[in-house]
């Protein structure tokens, strides 16, 4: 018997669902969840009688960002590929999220960090988990961000508060991701993906064509462009990804102990 795909894809009625589905690892950005995440928002940007899309994550994580026991920039295929576009290919499946026309909401059942907290970003409408963890850990690893996170975080949250989360790297909790404004509900587990299909549902009862292009005029006006926020990023990512800092921050990770930076 053949494992399950690392994600889902299922339409209900009008609303399609697209679950990563590798909850033993954390649902990582590895190779195989990232094919298998892009096939599916390929699905949903197919799918003409889609009228809202609902992401989320099997398991006690949304998604965990990076695997960092494996390479976490993609591998180059045949001839030389310059490592800012091997950082920027890692995070194009989840960027292709912002190519999706109908209202898309992240149901943030468990932790979401890393590249996860990054694809949570570029969902429309975000419900939390009041008991999960949320945030950027890149300076703790010594890294720079990826996914547009430097560049939506102060959209969404307000610059001081933004830089607090990014320059610390701390993680918060459901309820103070409310109270920033980064989720606009916060609720017990067992009730993020009801809530969430609750707001879909409200979405998909509406004037489908009057909703795509309010979506589309939202973010027109917003001159929204996180996909060129980060390619810019993918080259200071590539430049911290070789440094002995990242080295020792993803060794500290994976050893579960507090890393000691040197600056180079």
């Amino acid at each position: 018997m053949s494992e399950s795909p690392a994600v889902l894809y299922e339409r209900r009625g009008h609303i399609g669902l697209i679950t990563l589905n590798r909850p033993d690892n954390r649902n990582s950005m590895t190779p195989e969840l990232l094919d298998a995440f892009a096939g599916a928002v390929s699905q949903a940007k197919a799918d003409a009688e889609l009228r809202c899309v609902v992401i989320t994550g099997k398991g006690r994580c949304f998604s965990a960002g990076a695997d960092f026991k494996s390479n976490i920039q993609i591998e180059g295929g045949e001839g030389f590929v310059p490592p800012h576009e091997r950082s920027f290919a890692m995070y194009s499946p989840f960027l292709s999220v912002l190519d999706i026309e109908v209202p898309v909401i992240g149901a943030l059942n468990g932790h979401t960090v890393g590249g996860g907290f990054g694809l949570s970003l570029v969902t429309d409408i975000r419900i939390g988990n009041v008991g999960s963890k949320y945030g950027a850990n890149f300076a703790k690893l010594g890294l720079h961000p990826g996914m547009a996170i430097s560049w939506l975080l102060p959209r969404l949250i307000g610059v001081q508060q933004a830089a607090e989360m990014l320059f610390t790297g701390r993680l918060i909790l459901g309820d103070e991701a409310l109270r920033l404004g980064l989720v606009s509900q916060a609720v017990p587990t067992e009730d993020v993906f009801d809530t969430a299909w609750a707001v879909a549902e409200q979405i998909a009862a509406n004037a489908p064509l009057a909703v795509r292009m309010m979506k589309r005029t939202f973010y027109e006006g917003l001159s929204w462009e996180p996909k060129k926020a980060a390619f810019q990023e993918a080259w200071a990512q590539a430049v911290t990804v070789d440094t002995a800092d990242a080295k020792e921050g993803m060794a500290a990770l994976l050893e579960k102990r507090t890393p000691v930076f040197l600056g180079r």
